[in-house]
């Protein structure tokens, strides 16, 4: 049935038909211009290109530059039926910018104003497209930094929008934790503001909390009010080898539970140290590693990395290898964050994807060990690293995309992965995301009723399915 044709009650599930397709990119370009992009180049790289879910580009390409821009475009594509995509840089990596339904993605790399710094009371206000790294260089002469850090240079309303982490989650939390109010466009075209600037408020439903997280499905974020933190007096980080993935997980375990702040905490296996190595110009040790951090005074810094530096002796770690200067603490997280690229230098042409979990942190070094014996048995190479202060890793296979034999390893692989981490208490992605590529382990996780009552809530505030349909849960 085409979608015109379809009651005004039925959520949508079809592509457009061609004649709203154009009627829409028509109208857009009346209103938008240059800024309306339909080539097929421009519409791809405004798909899925970073894993192994099939790329579905949208019908057209909006670079929206203020919220009156998202409203006019929502309000449009809602009069219509079309799907609206927000898209922010790309990098998430479960598919959640594809458009399989077609429709209009909103590129919202243009809205990338830092609006307000209240440096006293530790938070700012940005636009959608503003990036983590030029937020942090924007706020470096107040003295302040924003800590969450994905790998990726995201841009902060698509961090929202999937509810990101990094690095620095152990001490500072996720963007669940840091974001304090947001505006966003409702399906509706309506503008909403979720809270005030308050640190806390027992005041009403927690909508904040209600849209970080959801991909996108239930609004066009437009505007974040964020909390920030000081710049420490004094920054350490370092390096420290271990016998085995256990000794280091055990290490991480003893760590947090003796209750010592490090504000970073970092898994390596030997595989990844070895591409690191590569890709980087490092000379590590290739056995599992951990890469550390220390936020605090000087004093503190110095005790808090006296104590690690015991737990991992007593483990077999060491020897300790420290860098303070800023220039080799940069170098040794910019080689961590650019794992991902670095696994193409294990296995030159191969294709890979970053996947991810978390369980608790006391079944962690059981759980990491049973997945490299996986990896093992199945006859991948896969490389491990992990955000272990908090019990989530990532692993990250290389496969041929024409060698189905591979193929159908690796997606038994992830289907182990997964299954083994629920049967933990844990989650199915810890950070990634559901997007497309975990739907189908939402109710395994969550149960039937949760998994329904989140659909009841996208169908209450999208009863049309607009937001980025085919994302989160089905309806």
């Amino acid at each position: 049935m085409k979608a015109e044709m379809m009651p005004k009650t039925e959520p949508f599930r079809v592509r457009p038909a061609a004649a709203t397709v154009a009627k829409v990119t028509e109208e857009l370009a009346k209103r938008f211009g240059n800024r309306l992009v339909t080539s097929q180049a421009v519409r791809e790289q405004h798909a899925n290109t970073l894993t192994w879910q099939k790329n579905e580009p949208p019908d057209a390409v909006v670079f929206a530059e203020s919220s009156e821009d998202c409203v006019e475009i929502v309000r449009l594509c809602a009069a219509h039926r079309m799907p609206v995509i927000p898209f922010g840089t790309g990098t998430s990596l479960e598919g959640h910018v594809n458009a399989p339904y077609g429709g209009v993605s909103v590129d919202l790399s243009r809205m990338n104003k830092v609006l307000a710094v209240h440096a006293l009371d530790l938070d700012c206000v940005v636009e959608p497209g503003v990036t983590r790294e030029d937020l942090n260089t924007h706020l470096r002469n107040d003295g302040l930094f924003f800590p969450i850090d994905p790998g990726a240079n995201a841009s902060l309303g698509g961090m929202t929008a999937t509810r990101a982490s990094g690095t620095n989650a152990v001490r500072y939390g996720t963007m669940k934790d840091n974001v304090l109010s947001l505006k966003a466009v409702l399906p509706d075209g309506t503008i909403l503001t979720t809270s005030t600037r308050a640190k806390k408020s027992s005041s009403g439903y927690d909508l904040t909390r209600l849209f970080v997280g959801s991909e996108g499905t239930l609004g066009l974020i437009t505007e974040i009010t964020l909390r920030l933190q000081g710049i420490p007096e004094a920054i350490a980080a370092g390096v420290c080898p271990f016998p085995s993935v256990e000794a280091a997980c055990d290490a991480t375990i003893l760590t947090v539970q003796s209750g010592i702040p490090v504000a970073r905490i970092e898994l390596l296996d030997a595989l990844s140290v070895k591409a690191v190595n590569l890709h980087a110009k490092l000379e590590l040790p290739e056995t599992p590693v951990l890469f550390l951090e220390f936020h605090g005074s000087d004093s503190g810094v110095k005790e808090q990395s006296e104590r690690f530096g015991e737990i991992a002796e007593d483990l077999g770690g060491g020897p300790f290898a420290w860098a303070t200067k800023p220039e080799d603490r940069n170098r040794l997280w910019k080689a961590r964050h650019n794992i991902y690229w670095a696994g193409f230098a294990l296995k030159p042409g191969a294709t890979t994807f970053a996947t991810d979990v978390c369980v608790p942190i006391s079944r962690l070094a059981e759980c990491v060990e049973a997945t490299q014996r996986d990896i093992a048995e199945l006859g991948l190479l896969a490389t491990i690293v992990g955000h272990v202060g908090d019990g989530n890793f990532h692993t990250a296979p290389l496969f041929d995309v024409e060698n189905r034999d591979e193929m159908k390893r690796v997606e038994t692989f992830v289907e182990r992965l997964v299954e083994r981490a629920l049967a933990m208490g844990g989650t199915c992605t810890g950070e990634h995301g559901v997007g497309q590529g975990k739907m189908k382990y939402l109710e395994r996780e969550h149960g039937a009723a949760a998994v329904e009552l989140m659909a009841t809530l996208k169908r209450s505030i999208d009863p049309l399915n607009i937001m980025n349909p085919g994302k989160m849960v089905l309806v």
